[in-house]
């Protein structure tokens, strides 16, 4: 364990078991990302139903959810596309007993930055209705 890890070092099972957690984590924030933009999908058609309730006329289109909410599920669906094709190449590495190497997450902070866009675009349109 004094040497540096490189190449021809077995993994061991923590190794594939953190890999598997992180496959996992990933993949409940693909979930989440889908399932909140399903409901930010249905919360213009919800605006909809509750003016026709109140029988108050339609000022405006809430079709604009619709798009973000689209959008949300497109970003969960990337990101579980990219989780599950990272795993793949991390257990065949593992597998091969090829020194892992530390890679920047970039994939993370792209998609923080690009919910955090979405965000400040929902919060502006809220204020703005």
């Amino acid at each position: 364990m004094d040497g540096p890890s490189g190449a021809g070092q077995k993994a061991s099972l923590s190794d594939y078991l953190a890999a598997e957690r992180t496959l996992l984590a990933w993949i409940r924030t693909g979930l989440a990302l889908m399932g909140f933009g399903f409901v930010v999908a249905r919360f213009g058609l919800f605006l909809q139903q509750l003016e026709v309730v109140q029988r108050a006329p339609a000022k405006q289109s809430y079709g604009l959810s619709l798009w973000f909410g689209t959008a949300l599920i497109a970003a969960g669906v990337i990101v579980n596309g990219f989780a599950g094709w990272h795993h793949l190449r991390l257990v065949r590495d593992l597998d091969l007993g090829e020194g892992v190497r530390s890679h920047p997450s970039t994939p993370a902070v792209a998609i923080a930055f690009f919910l955090a866009l979405v965000g400040l675009t929902m919060a502006i349109c809220l204020v703005s209705i």
